[in-house]
């Protein structure tokens, strides 16, 4: 009988989930037509280059998702699924504090960490918890009827996590068992049919839309799926050409000459979803939810840690100036702060040690017997390496609660005279069961051993830096 691994098993649920996502929300299938269409024209416009930061295939097949969980446990649970998919949490996002919204959760990311498996398919999903005991959003009195409610709910049947933990034990399954995991798993994540109750998911939302899309209803669901795109700012106007409603902006970076670096973001509105509603004299209604949106996503080079406090540094430069000079839009401020503070090449950014790169020999380096230079720059100035970038994977608080609040219907409650409650990488760990691996350490990691191979190889002794 033949097995399905792991990355198989990763592919066809990202695959299933697509097609039952685009069911459900026929925009996304557009956004996802037109990413395809932008995708291939840039690749033919630009040959080989638009490849830089990946294979049109891989491009093309992209995709990450977002659910959101209520709990710990529902958490935990959540990780045994994409553990079964080698999918790792990955980064801790407060997105309470990135928001200016009310947004009251946390997230991590589960996703592949290995480069052969981010080849093979690098699917990725944004995972939210919701933060119940933060004081600035949830009194005494509801945050009990919202725990209560929570507890009381069974967001993944026992058979999927029994099949999810044997398919991490055994890094594979035999077909039939796959077939039946799959099945469960897209299952889970579906729209519900069940009558949603009205005054309860009300009362939550007058705090927030986000905490009434989690603790609103007895069952979870894909919030978006996310395409990847080569030029998303060529995407945004040909989805506007077809007269979808995009939000007002592309959150991230600005479109510049430069690298792209990091990772931008748009998508369209969230659309009026039918939603049968129970009143509180039992009766059902039909009504009409906003939380579902169709995003997308364009992804750069992975910025160091210095580099990732030099975009933070120009952000803050781009909202005093912003603030100073109304009438002039954002993204021509934004551009100009880039052109002046970021560096304009690949090799630039390189040699300032502010992104991530693999270091390879180069076939045509110097052979005239000279020892070659000990640092990266040199090595990369002289000709002796080429710098391949490393594809930024993971997220941006700041985008993504921009990104959220785009598409809520109201700003909700936070009161901010509340001392709000700590969370961090570590309590999330402690909280998932597993530890969430430090996105830098990562990038790190796959830089130094490519620069410890390009030493071995021109025999240098001691590290390139």
């Amino acid at each position: 009988m033949s097995r399905i691994s792991q990355w198989e098993l990763r592919a066809a649920f990202a695959a299933r989930l697509s097609e039952m996502y685009g069911r459900e929300v026929p925009a996304y299938t557009t956004l996802v037509d037109v990413s395809r269409e932008v995708n291939e024209d840039v690749l033919r416009a630009r040959g080989a280059s638009a490849e830089r930061l990946g294979s049109i295939s891989r491009v093309t097949a992209e995709r990450h998702g977002a659910i959101r969980v209520g709990t710990p446990r529902e958490l935990r649970h959540v990780a045994r699924v994409f553990a079964a998919l080698g999918m790792h949490p990955v980064g801790f996002y407060d997105l309470r504090e990135a928001a200016a919204s009310a947004v009251p959760v946390i997230s991590t990311a589960f996703r592949p960490v290995d480069r052969e498996e981010l080849a093979r398919n690098p699917f990725r999903v944004f995972t939210s918890l919701l933060t119940p005991a933060d004081p600035r959003f949830f009194d005494a009195g509801l945050r009990s009827r919202l725990e209560a409610f929570l507890a009381d709910r069974e967001l993944f049947p026992p058979e999927l996590l029994t099949l999810a933990d044997r398919a991490t034990a055994e890094r594979e399954l035999p077909q039939q068992e796959a077939e039946r995991f799959l099945h469960l798993a897209v299952r889970a994540f579906e729209l519900s049919a069940e009558p949603v109750d009205k005054a309860w998911y009300e009362t939550l939302e007058r705090i927030s839309a986000v905490a009434a899309d989690i603790g609103g209803v007895r069952s979870t669901h894909i919030n978006h799926l996310t395409p990847r795109v080569l030029d998303i700012d060529e995407l945004y106007r040909r989805m506007t050409d077809r007269g979808i409603e995009m939000i007002d902006t592309i959150q991230g970076p600005p479109a510049w000459q430069g690298p792209d670096v990091l990772l931008r973001q748009t998508s369209f509105r969230a659309l009026a979803e039918s939603r049968a509603m129970r009143t509180p004299d039992g009766s059902v209604i039909s009504g009409a939810l906003r939380v579902r949106f169709g995003e997308v996503e364009a992804r750069g080079i992975a910025l160091t840690r210095e580099g990732r406090a030099l975009y933070d540094e120009l952000l803050g430069h781009i909202d005093e100036r912003t603030a100073e000079n109304p009438s002039q839009p954002r993204d021509e401020i934004a551009r100009a702060v880039w052109e002046r503070h970021m560096p304009g090449s690949e090799h630039a950014l390189a040699a300032k040690g502010l992104a991530h790169f693999t270091y390879h020999l180069r076939p045509d380096r110097p052979r005239d017997g000279r020892r070659p230079p000990a640092g990266v720059g040199e090595l990369l100035r002289q000709g002796w390496v080429r710098a391949e970038p490393i594809v930024y994977e993971d997220f941006l608080p700041r985008s993504a609660a921009g990104i959220f609040q785009s598409n809520l219907s109201g700003r909700g409650t936070r009161h901010h005279d509340q001392q709000g409650t700590a969370y961090d990488a570590d309590w999330l760990s402690g909280a998932i069961g597993r530890d969430v691996l430090d996105p830098f350490a990562l990038y790190e990691r796959q830089q130094h051993e490519s620069l410890a191979s390009v030493a071995r190889e021109l025999g240098l002794t001691g590290a390139l830096s």
